[in-house]
């Protein structure tokens, strides 16, 4: 090849890489200071790296401080003379130095960081072209077109990774894997409220008192998954709880959980129960045969055991999103709460 074609290709592959390297460096950028990761495998190799004193030196985000090194790198590489190709080789050089550090931690603890290994490799790499740009006196293709398709190359390698990654709704690992499929399932949209209830129990009863109007008032922007966990103690509790899942399989569930509150406790007999679905125009036939199947047993027991997998103590035990709420509550205090929680949708 012609010495200027040799020229235009490192300077092309170094625009390349670079921009390899701020997509990484982005990525790992957002996995560091969102609550959870976006990109990463929570217990993988970025996991294990992030818990390292490495990563936060002087307090700052290892990446942040990788991404302003190879935008630099990158902005010099654009830039025409003797000062921008000894700038290039003196960041390239550091952030080479650097590379060599963190994959000899890596190789230290065992553990592999796929982005890292990006983001090192390239720094390896950028240095031995800057080192050729420097020695051999290449500076990048004069034209203006060339600088402003760099320039663009290069943010648009930066912000598309932040823009995905600050975006994505994220879930901190500390919500319970139950609780965690059920905002899943909601979506972005809207706020996901997992109401943990016995029908018997008096302070379910009380909360839901003053929870039913919250919810009613917000219901275009929050979405109720009820979890039945009928006490032994409440000799009720169980006949409200299939009447309940058996009502809701028949698109009546939030109208019965309602009257099923408001009911005397001593109403929520089999009999009693009947008559509120009767109430509520639905089948009788219907009701009794799905109280009867079990598959009803079935789901009660599984919405039990999803209140264990959420280190559910007692009842009521609300989750409003990310945010646990176990006893009675107060008003203000779900108010705000729920509140909260719509603002951050």
């Amino acid at each position: 090849m012609m010495p200027n074609v040799k020229r235009q290709a490192a300077f092309w592959l170094t625009i390349v890489v670079v921009a390899a390297a701020l997509v990484a460096s982005a990525i790992l950028l957002v996995d560091y200071v969102r609550p959870a990761p976006v990109f990463c495998d929570a217990t993988g190799g970025c996991a294990k790296i992030r818990a390292t004193f490495i990563a936060r030196p002087l307090g700052i985000p290892l990446p942040a401080i990788g991404l302003l090194g190879v935008l630099a790198i990158g902005f010099a590489a654009l830039l025409p003379g003797a000062k921008a190709r000894t700038a290039q080789f003196g960041f390239a050089s550091i952030g080479a130095v650097v590379a060599l550090g963190l994959l000899g931690v890596q190789a230290y603890m065992h553990t592999f960081c796929p982005y890292c290994a990006v983001v090192d490799g390239a720094s390896l790499v950028l240095a031995g072209l800057s080192f050729a740009r420097w020695n051999n006196d290449w500076d990048p293709p004069p034209q203006k077109a060339v600088l402003g398709g760099g320039v663009g190359a290069l943010v648009l390698a930066m912000a598309l990774p932040l823009g995905i990654g600050f975006s994505r709704r994220v879930i901190s690992g500390d919500v319970p894997p139950p609780v965690v499929a059920e905002m899943k399932q909601t979506g972005n949209d809207k706020v996901t409220v997992v109401d943990f209830v016995d029908f018997e129990c008096p302070f379910c009863r009380m909360t839901h008192a003053e929870l039913g109007p919250l919810l009613a008032a917000r219901k275009d922007k929050v979405r109720v998954a009820r979890k039945h966990v009928p006490l032994r103690m409440h000799p009720h509790a169980l006949d409200a709880a299939k009447t309940a899942c058996c009502a809701e399989t028949l698109g009546k569930g939030e109208e019965m959980a309602e009257a099923l509150f408001k009911a005397p406790v001593e109403d929520l007999t089999p009999e009693g129960c009947e008559k509120i679905a009767q109430q509520l125009g639905l089948d009788v036939e219907q009701i009794r045969r799905c109280i009867a199947d079990p598959k009803t047993a079935e789901r009660i027991e599984n919405d039990k055991a999803e209140f264990k997998a959420a280190k559910g103590h007692g009842l009521p035990t609300i989750w409003v999103g990310e945010t646990k709420l176990e006893g009675a509550q107060e008003k203000a205090e779900l108010e705000a709460v729920l509140d909260g929680a719509i603002r951050q949708l």
